[in-house]
C-alpha cells in the first residue's frame, strides 16, 4: 500500500516511498563518477530526484517507467523541491496498485460516457447522430475513448482526459454556437466529439503516457480522419457533401499548418471548433500549471513551454500583504509675509538691491 505521495513530501524531513520513474538520466560529476538524475511521479505530481552516492550499484537495476522504492532527504534547490536519494530498489508490478501512480479524471468514466451519449442523442441531424452512435457503439472504440488522455503532457493529460475535454468542449459549443444564428450546432458538436478521436490510438497509456508507433508516424489527425471515414463508408446514404465537412473539421482543428493541420479551417463551424478547442485546452493548461508548479516561493510559476510564458499564481498574489505605505515627507511651512528673506550672495542680486534702494 502506498504511504507517501509526491504532494505530501516536505523539505528537510527524511522520506521514503514508492514512485514511478518518469525520467532517468545517468550523468557525470566533475570527478568523473556517475550520478542519477530522475523525475519520480505518482498520480499527485512529480519531483526532481538526484542520487549522488553508490550509483554504480543501482543504475542498471531499473529503467524508465519502472517502479522504485526510495529513501532520502527532500530539500530546496534553486527554489524547487529536490529529493536527494540515499537508497533505491526496483519494485515489481505485482506489488503495485496502478491507480496510485497514474493521474485520472476525478469523474467516473462510465458517467462521462453516459453524458456523451446523451449529447449524441440530442443531435437533430439524423446522419450525424447515426455516425456518432455507430462509433460509440464500437466496443473497442468505446473502451479506449473512456480511458484515453487528451494529451501526453500539455492538457487533460490523465486517464479519462479525452472524454472530459470533449464534454467541456460540447458545453462550449452549445453556449457559443447558439450565440451565432448562422452556426449549425449539430455539425459543431459532431466536430467536437470526433476531432481528437485518433488519440485513442495515437497515445499509449498502459504505464506511462507516450506515443504508439502509429502515433509517432501518422498522428492523431490522420488516424481520426481514417477512423471516421471508414465508419461513414459503412453507413448507406450518408451525404457526400456532409462527409466532406466532417472530414475537414477533423483535418483543420489545429487551425494552422504550422501546428500540424493539413488544412486550415475554411467554414464557420470549422473555425469555431478550432478556437473553442484551443480555448479549452489553454484554460486547462493554465489551471494545471499553476496548481502543480514546483517553485516553492513566489507568486509566479516557472516557465511553461506550451504557453511560452510564466504564469501568475493569482490566489497567492492576492493573499500577499500589501507593501508598507510610508507617509509622504512633510512639506516645509510657508514663510510669513513679514519675514525678511535672507539676501542672496549672488553679485547680481546685490546690485539689484542697491538699485532698488536708490529709487
Amino acid at each position: 500500500m502506498k504511504t507517501l505521495y509526491v504532494n505530501q513530501i516536505e523539505a528537510n524531513q527524511l522520506a521514503s516511498g514508492t514512485f514511478l520513474v518518469q525520467s532517468k538520466d545517468i550523468r557525470q560529476k566533475k570527478s568523473g563518477e556517475p550520478f542519477l538524475s530522475l523525475i519520480l511521479a505518482d498520480r499527485t505530481g512529480e519531483i526532481d530526484a538526484k542520487m549522488w552516492d553508490n550509483v554504480e550499484k543501482v543504475m542498471d537495476t531499473f529503467e524508465r517507467e519502472d517502479f522504485v522504492k526510495v529513501k532520502g532527504q527532500p530539500g530546496i534547490f534553486q527554489n524547487r523541491m529536490q529529493f536527494t536519494l540515499h537508497t533505491l530498489i526496483r519494485v515489481g508490478d505485482a506489488e503495485i496498485d496502478f491507480a496510485d501512480f497514474f493521474p485520472a479524471s476525478l469523474r467516473d468514466p462510465e458517467e462521462m460516457f453516459t453524458e456523451l451519449r446523451a449529447v449524441v442523442a440530442g443531435i437533430g441531424n439524423a446522419h450525424l447522430r447515426l455516425l456518432l452512435e455507430a462509433l460509440l457503439a464500437d466496443e473497442e472504440i468505446a473502451r479506449k475513448y473512456k480511458r484515453a488522455p487528451a494529451a501526453k503532457t500539455i492538457h487533460h493529460a490523465w486517464l479519462g482526459g479525452l472524454i472530459e475535454h470533449v464534454l467541456s468542449l460540447c458545453t462550449l459549443c452549445r453556449q457559443v454556437g447558439g450565440h451565432y444564428p448562422h452556426i449549425d450546432v449539430d455539425l459543431l458538436l459532431t466536430g467536437a466529439i470526433l476531432h481528437d478521436i485518433g488519440k485513442i490510438d495515437e497515445l499509449t497509456y498502459d504505464r506511462g503516457f507516450g506515443y504508439s508507433d502509429a502515433g509517432q508516424l501518422v498522428g492523431h489527425i490522420m488516424m481520426g480522419y481514417r477512423m471516421v471515414s471508414g465508419k461513414i463508408a459503412s453507413l448507406p446514404g450518408f451525404p457526400p457533401a456532409l462527409r466532406t465537412l466532417v472530414e475537414h473539421m477533423i483535418l483543420s482543428h489545429h487551425g494552422q499548418m504550422d501546428f500540424g493541420s493539413p488544412k486550415v479551417p475554411m467554414f464557420a463551424e470549422a473555425m469555431l471548433l478550432h478556437h473553442l478547442d484551443n480555448l479549452d485546452s489553454k484554460m486547462e493548461t493554465m489551471r494545471v500549471a499553476v496548481e502543480k508548479d514546483r517553485l516553492v516561493t513566489g507568486c509566479w510559476t516557472g516557465y511553461v513551454p506550451s504557453l511560452e510564458r510564466n504564469l501568475l499564481k493569482k490566489d497567492k498574489f492576492l493573499q500577499e500583504p500589501l507593501p508598507e505605505m510610508k507617509p509622504p515627507p512633510a512639506r516645509p511651512a510657508a514663510s510669513a509675509p513679514s519675514e525678511q528673506r535672507r539676501p542672496s550672495n549672488s553679485p547680481f542680486a546685490g546690485k539689484l538691491l542697491d538699485a532698488l534702494k536708490k529709487e
